[in-house]
């Protein structure tokens, strides 16, 4: 485990300083203790490798996977922008330890001060790399429902994972609430460099956000665009092809999972496509009086001639008809 928002401008310096900042950092993080110590060039560090689709963009491309088909959770794609005065980062990852390679990837780039981290919304894969870049200066802000949602949701999440991948790369690893919350847009300047966060109604979840970089038209756009790995309903599906319908001018999409989209009917096409699928389906077995442990077979069944596209289609499938079946019967 790495503290990676502690630069220092010498190895001695480092060496003599690292002890008390060790112990300090671990004075609230019972049953952690200190066992070796040593100071390391950021150069020594595990970085994500990054692509730029469009000057000073930076993306991670995660796996293409649900967490259950991970070796270690690292599946969300997480990026970084660059202005004149300041960086702003968009998703801090899995865990501690994808935060950190993330912190090196941005260091291998840039040494300018990282202002803001931007979380799009409170799924783990997104959200859990959060506290390295608060340690680094960073304020984190999030949609108005953020804090809630992780907060309701963040132990259970964080739990689940450290069952599946182990302590080892969990650790270190906490739930960060956000320091700042958007209601409806916010601007941020990085320095000559305007990035526009726009939350959504309830749609991938009840706290997806979006950043748009004014300079290039580049949209990051959290879970609300999948790109090869199956759509998870965990807001509102009527919610979620609503936001799809309002048609959008600019450059390249960067979608939560998946490859960047070179624009928006390419980002969306195919997830606009499932989601259509996923509503008329749902809508027929609710017609046809079918109770919920029938609906969900006879859905992911109309669904299957989408399963070849998908990655994680099966397991995916089935949550998403149980959501909109739930969603749905109330209309």
């Amino acid at each position: 485990m790495t503290l990676v928002g502690r630069p220092f401008p010498s190895m001695e310096q480092c060496a003599a300083e690292a002890p008390r900042i060790a112990e300090d950092w671990l004075a609230d993080r019972s049953p952690l203790t200190r066992g070796g110590l040593s100071c390391l060039p950021l150069s020594g560090l595990a970085a994500l490798p990054v692509e730029t689709p469009a000057p000073g963009i930076h993306v991670h491309l995660g796996q293409v996977a649900q967490f259950e088909d991970s070796p270690d959770g690292w599946i969300a794609n997480l990026g970084f922008i660059i202005g004149r005065d300041s960086i702003a980062v968009i998703d801090a990852g899995a865990s501690r330890q994808q935060g950190q390679a993330l912190f090196a990837a941005i260091r291998a780039v840039s040494d300018k001060p990282i202002s803001h981290l931007i979380v799009t919304h409170m799924h783990p894969d997104h959200a859990f790399g959060a506290e390295v870049f608060r340690e680094a200066g960073a304020a984190i802000v999030g949609h108005e429902r953020l804090a809630d949602a992780l907060q309701a949701r963040g132990p259970t999440y964080l739990d689940n994972l450290t069952r599946l991948y182990g302590p080892g790369p969990m650790i270190g690893t906490r739930v960060v609430l956000p320091d700042s919350a958007v209601v409806g847009s916010l601007d941020i300047d990085l320095g000559g460099r305007v990035l526009t966060l726009t939350a959504a109604g309830p749609a991938h979840s009840d706290n997806d956000l979006t950043v748009l970089d004014r300079a290039t038209g580049t949209l990051f756009a959290g879970d609300l665009v999948f790109r090869g790995l199956t759509p998870v309903v965990d807001g509102s599906l009527t919610g979620w092809i609503g936001w799809m319908d309002g048609a959008r001018d600019g450059g390249p999409v960067v979608p939560g999972h998946g490859p960047v989209a070179r624009d928006w009917q390419e980002a969306v096409g195919a997830q606009r496509d499932f989601l259509a699928a996923l509503d008329r389906a749902t809508r027929d077995a609710l017609d046809a009086g079918l109770p919920l442990s029938q609906a969900v077979p006879a859905i992911v069944d109309a669904l299957q001639p989408f399963g070849g596209d998908w990655a994680s289609f099966p397991e995916t499938a089935a949550r998403d008809a149980t959501a909109a079946y739930k969603e749905l019967e109330w209309e």
